[in-house]
């Protein structure tokens, strides 16, 4: 499993827990787990983006769940009640699409090396056949 796709599967399920978070428990709780959760998140974009091999685009979305996340942690600060509840709500949704993007990309990018490779595993196979006539 790769690194991008370990990060973007944790991300969807901690996003998915803040909404269910934000819905099943009073406000002032959800705000506590969306700061706790935002502060996580924040901190494992910054573990991963020493890494090498994350692509221009899987950083751009680093950079945008960091953002959001930082926004969750002040938001979680700063508002209280309807507000708050929604706020979360709304955040983990957010980090759940960012991670389904993220995902997606993931997926593209290794379905196009697969295209890419086959066609020279086909001319080695033919040519390995062509040997044996």
């Amino acid at each position: 499993m790769s690194l991008r796709f370990g990060t973007n599967l944790t991300l969807a399920s901690l996003g998915a827990s803040l909404v269910v978070f934000s819905m099943a428990l009073g406000a002032s709780a959800a705000g506590w787990i969306a700061f706790g959760l935002s502060i996580g998140i924040v901190s494992l974009i910054a573990a991963v983006q020493p890494v090498r091999g994350r692509g221009v685009a899987q950083r751009i979305l680093d950079g945008l769940v960091g953002i959001l996340a930082a926004w969750m942690i002040v938001a979680s600060l700063v508002f209280s009640g309807t507000t708050l509840t929604w706020l979360v709500f709304g955040g983990g949704a957010a980090f759940v699409a960012l991670a389904y993007l993220g995902l997606a990309l993931h997926e593209i990018r290794t379905e196009h090396v697969v295209h890419t490779l086959a066609p020279a595993e086909q001319q080695e196979r033919e040519r390995e056949y062509s040997r044996v006539k």
